[in-house]
């Protein structure tokens, strides 16, 4: 399996074109990226994860495709996301083989066990804050929703990366590294900054100082 980067790229409807917010991303030093294309076509988003699986290899980067699990199949991507209205983790599993990375939607410790139980990856929990990249928002977590999924989570024994997602600013990073959080995924920040290089140096440099201080 490819390994899980802590910075998570997730392209946008509405600014740029998707490959070329993928190409931006792996310009600016993102190694883990993923291709969320909700109103587009099969034909159209597989297009598209063809030109992009080529420019992630070119930089390193892997490649997630958001939902379509058999346009994930015919790109050669190096794996799924899928929400809790789509095919279940086991079942991409048997698609797409074991070396896959598959990750799924949360929003409660009921969703994390069930991705967890079906053999997912890791976990995507949000929305951290309200966001305008996604329709039908789930129930807002903040802080204190982090820290009481990873709290149960710990209890149990689940030991899954969770990045957190929606809405999440620079400021936030230190924050939710300190909760347990293991990632950060984000679309906005970087499409939206004036500089991205310099904005993915920065995360960077937040999560080195983080977790060089939690060990």
């Amino acid at each position: 399996m490819a390994s899980l980067n802590r910075l998570y790229f997730i392209t946008m409807d509405g600014g740029p074109s998707h490959l070329k917010q993928v190409g931006m991303a792996c310009k600016a030093g993102i190694h883990l990226i993923q291709l969320r294309m909700k109103e587009a076509t099969d034909e159209e988003v597989l297009e598209t994860a063809l030109a992009a699986k080529k420019i992630c290899q070119i930089h390193g980067a892997t490649l997630i495709i958001n939902d379509r699990v058999h346009v994930a199949v015919a790109a050669g991507a190096d794996g799924v996301h899928l929400g809790q209205e789509d095919m279940a983790v086991g079942d991409a599993r048997r698609l797409l083989g074991e070396e896959a990375i598959i990750g799924g939607t949360a929003n409660t410790i009921a969703h994390v066990r069930e991705h967890y139980r079906q053999g997912a990856d890791y976990v995507g929990v949000g929305p951290f804050r309200y966001t305008t990249t996604k329709k039908k928002l789930s129930p807002i977590l903040g802080l204190e929703g982090y820290q009481h999924i990873i709290q149960q989570m710990l209890a149990e024994g689940i030991r899954l990366p969770m990045v957190a997602i929606g809405g999440i600013g620079s400021e936030d990073v230190p924050l939710l590294i300190e909760a347990g959080v293991y990632g950060i995924a984000f679309s906005g920040m970087l499409v939206h900054a004036e500089d991205a290089p310099a904005q993915v140096k920065m995360l960077e440099a937040q999560l080195h100082r983080m977790l060089a201080g939690k060990g």
